[in-house]
């Protein structure tokens, strides 16, 4: 359960860390375009996939444009900040699953 537990926080880290760099490269593109330049927004996309063992992981997929949308810097900040949040709740949710594992060692040992 709790190599489970760190597994899914891990492949959660990976998630956020990939979004942030896909809205990193809009805020760039962005900047770089200018303030009348168009750049058309790019947004990263997931999926369940199974690993070697059967078990679901989550992967990055890669990054699709919107045709329809252009970057907006406002609301690129406040997805960087969701992805910071989620990364950080998922760190949070690794550590707990190692000390967990830590603690449960320590309990076997004489």
């Amino acid at each position: 359960m709790t190599l489970d537990l760190l597994g899914s926080a891990a492949d959660a880290m990976q998630a956020q860390r990939s979004a942030l760099d896909v809205y990193a490269r809009n805020v760039a593109a962005a900047q770089a375009a200018g303030p009348r330049g168009r750049y058309a927004r790019s947004v990263p996309t997931f999926a369940m996939v199974r690993d070697a063992q059967g078990e679901r992981r989550l992967r990055f997929l890669g990054a699709k444009r919107e045709a329809t949308r252009d970057v907006n810097l406002v609301t690129e900040m406040v997805d960087v900040l969701d992805a910071s949040r989620a990364y950080a709740a998922d760190a949070a949710l690794f550590s707990i699953g190692k000390r967990t594992i830590e603690r449960t060692i320590a309990v076997e040992q004489p």
